[in-house]
């Protein structure tokens, strides 16, 4: 990035970085802490326009855990996701307020280069979207267009497709197009071209909506897997997912103005997941995770 104040960047791609083989997953540990602060959020407003769609936001994302962001529909959990890579800076009209600490250092301050924002912190979208070209051009396009030598790319294509548990299924059709794959293959394919920049974190916004149980599973077990490499945080419908695979969740609901009749997105509670889905703080989070309301 321009601003020299932020963490120096990893090298843009070492394959060595990840091993050549991915390993079961493990039961995950809710709550326990397996590093220092990535992301510290405090007092965050997200807009469009004149609406406040989230407010008052503050909540800490710790390395190498998965964080969950739940609540019903309409509570600002996308929205504030996408403010966590600055995605919110492509719709008009959108602008965050408050701080958003990468490494103690607000991704929204003046000279802080967006595009590297979003290669260190990258993105897994709600419905797989893999570019109109090959298996291998689709995991290779991020490395390509930063600079990596061509040399390299079979490589940094392998060792990404491994981390999504994707190599074995396609590496005897990588010129295949990509669009030929099943739903839960494109997101998997999505999850290594994410990966395949080594981001530190990845978000992803409810990637598995629009699959079945079995490629849902997959996909858990990926997520497991991935965060002793990665953060990672998901936004989910689902309450049985984020119990599953989370250490920690924040749980949003929505603020009603009787006069507008505009609804918008408030953190109710975090914390780590055992204790949200057991013993929760707030009765409003009790009834969403009991089936009240939501």
């Amino acid at each position: 990035m321009s601003d020299p104040a932020l963490p120096a960047a990893r090298p843009t791609v070492d394959p060595r970085r990840l091993s050549a083989v991915p390993q079961p997953a493990g039961q995950r540990a809710p709550g326990g802490t397996q590093g220092g602060t990535v992301f510290d959020i405090k007092g965050v407003d997200v807009f469009y326009g004149d609406f406040k769609a989230v407010k008052e936001v503050n909540f800490t994302v710790t390395r190498n855990e998965i964080t969950a962001l739940i609540g019903p529909s309409g509570c600002g959990k996308s929205t504030l996701l996408r403010s966590l890579n600055r995605m919110n800076d492509l719709i008009p009209g959108a602008r965050v307020e408050g701080t958003v600490a990468y490494h103690g250092k607000n991704i929204y301050d003046q000279g802080v280069d967006p595009v590297e924002v979003r290669r260190r912190i990258g993105m897994v979208f709600q419905k797989a979207n893999p570019f109109p070209k090959s298996i291998f051009d689709n995991v290779a396009y991020g490395p390509r267009i930063h600079g990596v030598k061509r040399t390299e790319l079979a490589d940094i294509v392998e060792d990404s497709l491994r981390k999504a548990a994707l190599w074995d299924e396609v590496k005897d059709k990588l010129k295949q197009s990509a669009l030929a794959l099943s739903g839960g293959q494109q997101q998997r394919l999505c999850i290594a071209r994410t990966i395949a920049l080594s981001p530190e974190v990845v978000l992803m916004d409810e990637p598995c909506s629009a699959l079945d149980p079995i490629a849902t599973a997959r996909i858990e077990e990926l997520m497991v897997d991935l965060a002793r490499q990665f953060t990672i945080v998901i936004v989910t419908h689902n309450m049985q997912q984020a119990a599953r695979v989370s250490d920690k969740t924040a749980f949003f609901s929505t603020e009603v103005n009787e006069l507008s009749d505009t609804r918008t997105g408030v953190l109710v509670e975090f914390d780590d997941t055992q204790r949200i889905f057991t013993t929760p703080s707030d009765e409003r989070t009790e009834n969403y995770v009991t089936g009240r309301f939501g």
